[in-house]
């Protein structure tokens, strides 16, 4: 047990907590757009945001592998002006995740925005406020728990992938290998006790944090009128 580890673990959390920042940073405007937009274009971006629930990881991490690879469309721009490699990198393992867990992040928030009474925004804009005001000020503060949700979820999707971590990072000791990709190698090693170890550690933080989001959904309901 002395010789245990926890590498895997620290990044697994590092990489979850760093997409879930990110998200709350890209996905608020994607989810802002899609609830107020009427462009004939807007069921594209719903079926782009939301089409990571139901890509094989394996597919999605194979076409970014690809699309960031040196050799390839963004990797190859990055790699030649900018000196930079996203494959095998933790880099690289944020952009993927960011990707993959979108939907988590901006599907609950679309949709208390689009639940968000109207007559609110009226009396904001009847103050003279303008309609970044409204939304960051009135809107965003009105929908926190979805705003909160969002965020966990893309945390708790984060901390189990495998098939999209395995293609775009490998399995690189200290820098891309997190803890489910840990738990198959000790797996295949016969090496039980310490698969049990990553496998519990998951389990707690996981059920933790969607036992959050169900209180976060309880209390939401709670205020509704």
């Amino acid at each position: 047990m002395s010789e245990f580890d926890w590498a895997p673990l620290w990044l697994t959390f590092k990489l979850a907590f760093t997409t879930a920042c990110f998200l709350l940073i890209i996905g608020v405007p994607i989810a802002g757009w899609l609830a107020h937009s009427k462009s004939r274009g807007k069921f594209l971006v719903e079926t782009l945001v939301t089409l990571p629930l139901f890509l094989p990881p394996s597919v999605l991490g194979f076409y970014l592998l690809l699309l960031l690879s040196p050799q390839h469309g963004i990797g190859a721009f990055l790699a030649t002006y900018f000196d930079i490699t996203l494959v095998f990198s933790f880099p690289g393992l944020v952009v993927g995740s960011i990707i993959s867990s979108m939907p988590f992040m901006v599907n609950p928030l679309y949709a208390a925005l689009s639940q968000f009474p109207s007559g609110l925004k009226e009396v904001s804009y009847g103050f003279g406020k303008s309609k970044l005001y409204t939304f960051f000020r009135i809107e965003l503060m009105g929908v926190r728990p979805a705003l909160l949700t969002g965020g966990l979820m893309a945390f708790a999707h984060t901390i189990g992938e495998f098939g999209l971590v395995m293609m775009i990072g490998g399995n690189i000791p200290g820098k891309t290998r997190v803890a489910s990709i840990a738990i198959y190698d000790q797996v295949e090693l016969l090496n039980y006790a310490d698969a049990h170890v990553y496998a519990g550690v998951l389990c707690a933080v996981s059920f933790s944090v969607v036992l959050l989001i169900h209180l976060l959904r309880r209390q939401s309901l709670k205020v509704l009128p």
